[in-house]
């Protein structure tokens, strides 16, 4: 699939220079940026997720020192 993008002559210039800096091209560059976002939101989302399941079973956490004492540490 491809697809086109408007930039402003700023912008272009950026993504140029980004894409120069890390050795790859305007096309990837778009790429890697939009798979890190994608993964970003992702993670994000399955933490909400999971913090929101920890609160509703009701479970509380405790202090790493109670940790450390069941240990012997």
């Amino acid at each position: 699939m491809s697809f086109s993008i408007r930039l402003t002559t700023q912008e272009r210039a950026l993504v140029d220079s980004y894409a120069k800096l890390h050795s790859m091209s305007v096309g990837d560059a778009f790429k890697q940026a939009l798979f890190e976002k994608i993964e970003e939101e992702y993670d994000i989302t399955v933490g909400e997720e999971a913090y929101q399941e920890y609160v509703d079973s009701g479970k509380k956490s405790s202090p790493i020192s109670e940790l450390w004492e069941d240990l012997d540490l």
